[in-house]
């Protein structure tokens, strides 16, 4: 397995998963999540999505490493979108690859989750009348202005 989980990518995300698939794999469980065109009531138009790199990728690499050992995974990964998106492009991925698909089920959803509350990303909503609003990681505050 790769030493990198968690990556980010400011290209669209790939469908297959980004590491070989083992023998002794019996469940490969996969999240997507897209852009909707809607939040809170809001007509959504595009996501914009920043991170601070070199953190982001240390703390996603220690939330994939600790489902790995919790859930007993054999393989996982997930890539994270940066940059503008449109509605319904996939801004997230996450693959989880067990013996078994209780396992896969289980971390796949564990792994988005501490993703979303522990990894520093920030999301910039544009919506139909051309308000933005910012939605901050909640432990890392707002983004620095330019």
């Amino acid at each position: 397995m790769a030493d990198q989980l968690f990556f980010l990518s400011a290209r669209p995300l790939e469908m297959a998963p980004p590491f070989a698939l083992p023998p002794s794999l019996g469940a490969l469980v996969t999240f997507d999540g897209v852009v909707r065109d809607n939040n809170m009531g809001k007509p959504v138009v595009r996501l914009e999505y920043t991170a601070y790199p070199a953190l982001a990728e240390r703390e996603g690499t220690r939330i994939l490493r600790e489902a790995i050992a919790r859930f007993t995974l054999l393989a996982a990964c997930c890539v994270h979108r940066t940059g503008v998106l449109e509605v319904g492009e996939v801004a997230v991925k996450v693959w989880a690859a067990a013996a078994h698909r209780g396992e896969a089920f289980a971390a796949c959803q564990a792994i988005i989750d501490q993703v979303k509350e522990r990894v520093p990303i920030w999301k910039r909503e544009t919506y139909s009348d051309g308000e933005q609003t910012w939605v901050t990681c909640q432990h890392a505050g707002p983004p620095a202005s330019p």
